[in-house]
């Protein structure tokens, strides 16, 4: 294909035109396609940075199914990936008439697992009512289903603990050795993906595969020669999730359990396990008991400097130790054992060079739950892996979202992922944002440091919620705000209220559609993936800039890398980050051509502070305000035309 057919096909005259009702053909999104193709011919990195309404998920899915190539889509959810496999994928496939092999894949935790189920049945636990009666479904469904996908099931909660008893993990698997093995869902959709041409996965799934192969097991994911990452502006976070060696009171003790179950008809095991179980979960919860006097995460010093927690940590070591050895003996008795033993090896293995390594390049750190804790050695620089990552694939790597430069530079993006020399491509939304939307600055708010910053915000968002109607996304950079705002609000406002938290994220987002006028208060996960077109949302209100927290042990070891480098962290890393997370959040307002809504931002650092001006030359081009008066009007001509219209 050359390059104006793959534009001609999203043009005016065009398949997609003839056959899509509602398609809209977009400049941008014939540009994106055109950069995307090129890219997977020459086996080039993109970045490509896509406005809402571009229609992006279209430009790389043409070129990418015309390609003749294998190629990988990977997306930063589970939703979009959903979304891409089961909405889009089939239209564009369908337009074009290809015949390719497509496949979808997620990761373990989101299969059934035959082993798990059928043990969970025989231990014959005395579940709760509610429980009983998830298990009673999951079994049901069992003997129906083809994919094994949890998605199908919606009448058991993506939030249920049964889950977690009936899906597998990368350690308690038990591979070819398992007696389902030959009627394995997670073998069988990784089959389809290794048979096929296209495959959707998501970021999870993307980095644990090609981590893995970098430790030397078998590949998940067939070989590609393009990979074509969607919400990329997520990688960075994620990378440093799957270079990083972590252990967790919850893998542990999911160990002592498992080894506990394994014992039920074997001779003699209970007397010889029983014990360094016990004597594993009481090491758990000591050590957990010791960083009680803790901050919630910080670095391996702060452990270190406590004598009780350093005594907590040797005893873990000394009793997995002493389980290992046990679990060595039973190894040849059982599957199952000879797993168990496996695993706790190499949690062994792992927590002695967490405790232990104090290498220069990693950020040894801990964070604690309420119920448990995770020990964690990261990269202090991703760029490196990440580098010798897409090396090893020879392949075309395109890197696409709606957030990935800083006042139209792509520099901090490239910096993380280490992309050297990319090709970049930036893309406006086709939203006339000069008309549809209206940036709103409060006056007179307080340092968001002050002791009543988030009463002083409810108290500018009222008279806005009381034009709109209600209709608004507060979005907060704290769930100590969030909670804050939500019992003041409580008490002032006639809608509907839905709060980040009372409910499943999904169920709270449908609740607030269907409602027509309420207000939703969300903080960290809602800044981003949630689509709310049409009336029902036309406010969004941030409350503060988006600066990472300033006690992430992480963050706070590369900005000191930074400054050593001679780099002013500041404006080197934290602004270029929360730029991004703006960008994320304030794309949550104008979702399609018919949208319009006021962008509240209270922190009164954009027009105070120098820095303030990247911010705003980051977001869309629409007219700002300070008066209050502007946004009554606003919405008071919306409402007149809409009478009109009537």
């Amino acid at each position: 294909m050359t390059d104006t057919d793959v534009s001609a096909l999203l043009g005016a005259d065009g398949p997609f035109a003839r056959e899509l009702p509602n398609f809209a053909p977009r400049d941008a999104q014939q540009t994106m396609a055109r950069a995307v193709q090129h890219a997977i011919v020459e086996r080039e990195t993109l970045i490509a940075e896509a406005g809402t309404g571009t229609g992006k998920t279209y430009a790389y899915l043409v070129p990418a199914l015309l390609s003749g190539e294998r190629v990988i889509v990977s997306t930063g959810t589970k939703a979009l990936q959903d979304q891409l496999f089961f909405r889009d994928l089939p239209k564009v496939r369908s337009v074009l008439g290809a015949r390719l092999k497509t496949a979808l894949l997620k990761g373990r935790a989101n299969y059934l697992c035959l082993y798990r189920l059928d043990q969970t049945v025989r231990e014959g636990a005395s579940f709760d009512r509610a429980q009983a009666s998830q298990l009673a479904a999951i079994r049901a469904w069992s003997a129906r289903t083809r994919h094994g996908d949890r998605m199908e099931l919606a009448e058991v909660p993506e939030e249920s603990p049964m889950w977690l008893r009936v899906t597998s993990t990368p350690e308690n698997c038990l591979g070819v050795e398992c007696p389902f093995y030959d009627d394995c869902h997670v073998v069988k959709a990784r089959r389809e993906a290794q048979e096929a041409d296209l495959v959707v996965v998501n970021h999870h799934l993307l980095f644990a595969d090609l981590a893995l192969k970098q430790e030397g097991f078998g590949e998940i994911l067939p070989g590609a020669q393009a990979f074509i990452l969607d919400e990329a502006h997520q990688i960075p976070e994620l990378a440093g999730q799957f270079f990083s060696q972590s252990i967790s009171a919850r893998q542990l003790t999911e160990l002592a359990q498992d080894a506990l179950g394994e014992c039920n008809g074997i001779t003699g095991a209970i007397g010889l396990v029983l014990e360094p179980v016990e004597a594993l979960q009481e090491a758990i919860r000591k050590l957990r008991l010791a960083m009680d006097a803790l901050p919630e995460r910080g670095s391996f010093h702060q452990l270190e400097a406590s004598a009780a927690i350093r005594e907590a940590l040797h005893d873990l070591r000394e009793v997995l130790a002493a389980l290992t050895d046990v679990l060595a003996s039973q190894a040849e008795r059982s599957r199952g054992f000879a797993n168990a033993h496996e695993r706790a090896a190499h949690f062994c293995e792992r927590l002695d060079r967490i405790v232990e390594q104090a290498d220069e390049q990693d950020v040894r750190w801990y964070e604690t739950f309420p119920r448990g804790f995770a020990l964690h050695a990261t990269p202090l620089d991703l760029a490196a892996p990440l580098r010798a990552l897409r090396e090893r694939t020879q392949a075309a790597w395109i890197h696409t979202s709606a957030t990935l430069s800083v006042a139209g530079n792509f520099g901090h993006f490239a910096r993380q992922l280490g992309l050297d020399d990319p090709q970049t491509l930036g893309l406006e939304s086709p939203f006339d944002y000069a008309h549809q939307a209206l940036c709103y600055l409060p006056p007179a708010l307080p340092d968001p440091a002050a002791r009543d910053y988030t009463e002083r915000v409810i108290d500018a968002v009222m008279p806005v919620l009381q034009a709109s109607n209600g209709r608004a996304f507060l979005l907060f950079t704290s769930h100590r705000a969030l909670r804050r705002a939500a019992e003041l609000l409580q008490q002032r406002v006639p809608w509907p209220l839905f709060v980040q938290g009372t409910a499943p994220r999904h169920r709270l987002l449908e609740e607030f559609r269907a409602s027509g006028h309420g207000v939703l208060l969300g903080a960290a996960s809602f800044w981003e993936g949630v689509d709310v077109a049409g009336e029902a949302l036309s406010v969004v209100v941030i409350d503060k800039l988006p600066f990472a927290a300033p006690d992430d042990p992480v963050l706070q070891a590369r900005l000191e890398a930074l400054e050593q480098a001679g780099i002013n962290p500041f404006m080197g890393w934290q602004v270029p980050s929360a730029v991004i997370a703006l960008k994320q959040g304030a794309g949550r307002l104008i979702r399609d051509v018919h949208d319009r809504g006021v962008l509240m931002l209270c922190d009164p650092r954009l027009t105070s502070k120098g820095y303030g001006k990247l911010f705003l030359a980051s977001l869309p081009p629409m007219p700002r305000t300070r008066e209050l008066t502007d946004v009554q009007t606003f919405f008071g001509e919306a409402a007149a035309a809409d009478r009109a219209e009537g």
